[in-house]
C-alpha cells in the first residue's frame, strides 16, 4: 500500500511538472508581425512646444510623438545647461534622441515598450546618449481632438502636446514606413 501511494505521489509530481512546463511555454507568445488598431484618439503626430519656465531650468526635454496604429515613434530634443556627458556628445547642450516601439492603453495609462534608435530608425546599441530599451509610462491626464496631456511616471513635469497631423490607422507589418 505504501508503494502505491509513492507511485501516486510520483505521478502527481510528474503531472504538475508537465503542466508547469506547458503554462511556462504558453506564456511566451510571439508578438504579431501585424499592427493592431491602437487607441483612436492618439493617432497622429503630437508636439510639445515648450515647458513652463524652461529658460530657468538646468535641463529639459521636448517631445514629439507619432502614433500609427499601435506603434509609437518618439523624438526627444534634449537641452542641458550643465555638462554631464563627454565633450564629443555634449554638442553645446542640445541634442536629439530617437525611439520606437509599441504601446497599449490600460485604463488611462499609456504603456510603451521599445528601443532607442538612430535617426534612421535602426537599433542603437552604443554611442552617445541613451541606448537599449525604451519603456515610457504615462497617464493620459487629458485629451481632446487637438490637445493631449501626458503625466510621466518618471518625471513630475506634464507633457502638454498639440496635434500637428492626423493619421488614419491602416495596420501593416511592423516598422514598415
Amino acid at each position: 500500500m505504501i508503494n502505491l501511494s509513492k507511485k501516486n505521489i510520483f505521478q502527481k509530481a510528474c503531472l504538475a511538472l508537465l503542466l508547469g512546463m506547458l503554462f511556462t511555454t504558453s506564456a511566451c507568445v510571439r508578438h504579431s508581425e501585424m499592427q493592431t488598431e491602437g487607441a483612436d484618439f492618439l493617432q497622429g503626430v503630437w508636439v510639445q512646444d515648450s515647458i513652463p519656465h524652461q529658460a530657468q531650468m538646468m535641463d529639459y526635454t521636448l517631445h514629439e510623438f507619432k502614433f500609427t496604429c499601435d506603434s509609437m515613434y518618439t523624438v526627444m530634443k534634449v537641452h542641458a545647461k550643465t555638462q554631464r556627458i563627454p565633450d564629443s556628445c555634449y554638442k553645446d547642450g542640445n541634442w536629439t534622441e530617437y525611439a520606437k516601439g509599441v504601446y497599449v492603453m490600460r485604463g488611462d495609462s499609456l504603456i510603451g515598450e521599445g528601443i532607442y534608435t538612430k535617426p534612421n530608425g535602426k537599433y542603437k546599441a552604443s554611442g552617445c546618449y541613451k541606448t537599449g530599451t525604451y519603456l515610457p509610462r504615462y497617464r493620459v491626464a487629458y485629451h481632446s481632438k487637438d490637445s493631449l496631456v501626458l503625466e510621466s511616471r518618471y518625471d513630475q513635469r506634464p507633457l502638454v502636446l498639440r496635434k500637428t497631423q492626423d493619421i488614419t490607422c491602416v495596420p501593416k507589418r511592423r516598422w514598415e514606413d
